[in-house]
């Protein structure tokens, strides 16, 4: 068995998109950490994380299947992420979709500006998407308690529970329980 660790992302998509399933293993590996981070910035009514997880995977896998080094100039991390976070968005948008629900019924919780520097999203849509972060951001603050926003807010941000145990001064049973409650309080806000 073949170690892939030393070889750098371009070489092992070469290889995957030669049939070389270790080379694919290896990358989907590599890059799971990308993924659930930006999965995690956002927030699926009727959803799981471990769903836009998912789909963040299937995007990452298509990534390395269309990925072609010498025609686009970036990096495959870079185009990994744009597959990644598009996909993850068509997801909060079908979702949404689905229920007749308007748009902000999967409310994006993380900064938006790497959405907008990717050129996806037109001026007006960057209007409606910040003024619905704002007003989720507020709905947020009148739900949960100032705790449980602070931990939710952390938690967004990046932040492992570990990370915000050592902020916060809590125990790591105080955090986790802090984050359910937001939860189940936001899910119940949004169903609104």
């Amino acid at each position: 068995m073949q170690s892939y660790e030393k070889y750098k992302d371009e070489e092992l998509v070469e290889l995957s998109q030669g049939g070389d399933k270790q080379a694919m293993d290896e990358l989907l590996v590599r890059h799971s950490g990308l993924v659930r981070s930006c999965a995690r910035g956002f927030f699926l009514v009727g959803g799981e994380t471990e769903d836009l997880i998912q789909e963040g995977m299937i995007g990452l896998y298509h990534a390395i299947g269309d990925y072609k080094n010498k025609e686009n100039g970036s990096s495959f991390k870079n185009f990994a992420y744009l597959c990644v976070s598009r996909r993850i968005i068509d997801a909060v948008k079908t979702a949404a979709r689905k229920k007749n629900e308007p748009l902000n019924a999967g409310e994006a919780l993380e900064d938006y500006e790497r959405s907008f520097s990717s050129g996806n999203l037109s001026p007006e849509d960057i209007l409606i998407l910040s003024d619905e972060r704002l007003e989720f951001k507020q709905k947020m603050s009148r739900a949960l308690s100032d705790f449980e926003f602070k931990v939710t807010t952390m938690y967004v941000d990046g932040m492992t529970c570990a990370e915000i145990c050592d902020a916060t001064g809590k125990s790591m049973k105080s955090v986790d329980n802090a984050l359910q409650r937001s939860k189940r309080k936001l899910q119940a806000v949004l169903k609104k």
